[in-house]
């Protein structure tokens, strides 16, 4: 189990060059359970999940792994412990499948130390959670956007960390395939305790899947807490722009959001 484990960003100021995306914004990840980060295009979701894994260095504040200044702990330290599955990851040119997961193992082999039977059950388990055991030998290269997000994700599930960060892990991936991420991540968080954190486009599914849901507008944090509280018609216009109802879920009991664009409405029912 995570619970162990604590993921804290205190008030960070993050940006590239000049310009500022996060500014003074905190945020605390319950650990052992699965946080989902929501917000307009724009708004600094991936850029604020890049500082949580150490990939962007903040220009003000800190992000605290167990207490320690993430940006100054040992590399293999923090891999060994949070796994990371960025937005537009790059294969190596004709690598295949099942090379490309056992790259997960990377931070748990030592200097001179061989492939354990442990590195091998880690990676089958991960190819066969991700339903993509059957592409082991081959080549990303050949694969489909939504195969090659599976076996992406099969790397991340491979490194079997405590904390796992993801970037839009439903990118390019049929709906099908969508609630299948999420269920497995689910399933994952629930077996191991793993805690989550995943930036989602899918309002519903965020409010559906997600223990806690981080609304980000504009570089600052927004609301944050249970999906129920936090996604209301308020949220969607103030952190979207857009007019909605939001229902309960009729499968989850969690918030629904209904879009209310400038057609469609039925005449006579309040919107």
């Amino acid at each position: 189990m995570t619970d162990a484990h604590s993921l804290l960003v205190e008030r960070i100021t993050l940006g590239y060059g000049d310009r500022t995306v996060i500014d003074d914004l905190d945020l605390a990840v319950p650990p052992g359970r699965i946080t989902a980060i929501v917000g307009a295009n724009a708004c600094g979701k991936s850029t604020l999940l890049r500082a949580m894994s150490r990939l962007l260095a903040p220009k003000g504040g800190q992000v605290l792994l167990d207490g320690k200044a993430l940006h100054k702990l040992p590399t293999k330290e923090v891999a060994r412990t949070l796994g990371l599955l960025p937005q537009t990851p790059v294969a190596p040119e004709g690598i295949v499948v099942g090379d490309l997961v056992s790259r997960g193992r990377n931070p748990h082999q030592r200097v001179m130390s061989r492939w354990t039977a442990e590195d091998t059950a880690a990676v089958t388990e991960a190819l066969t959670m991700t339903d993509t055991l059957s592409l082991t030998d081959r080549s990303v290269d050949e694969l489909s956007g939504g195969q090659r997000q599976r076996v992406w994700i099969a790397m991340a599930l491979a490194q079997q960390t405590d904390v796992l960060l993801l970037d839009e892990p439903t990118t390019f991936l049929d709906v099908s395939h969508q609630v299948d991420v999420l269920d497995l991540l689910t399933d994952l968080n629930r077996s191991r305790g793993t805690t989550i954190v995943m930036v989602l486009h899918d309002l519903n599914l965020a409010a559906r899947y997600a223990d806690h849901l981080v609304a980000v507008r504009s570089g600052r944090l927004y609301a944050a807490g249970d999906p129920t509280e936090v996604l209301t018609a308020q949220t969607v216009q103030d952190v979207f722009g857009m007019t909605s109802r939001v229902v309960p879920d009729p499968v989850s009991g969690k918030p629904l959001v209904l879009p209310i664009g400038r057609h469609h409405a039925v005449e006579g029912v309040e919107v």
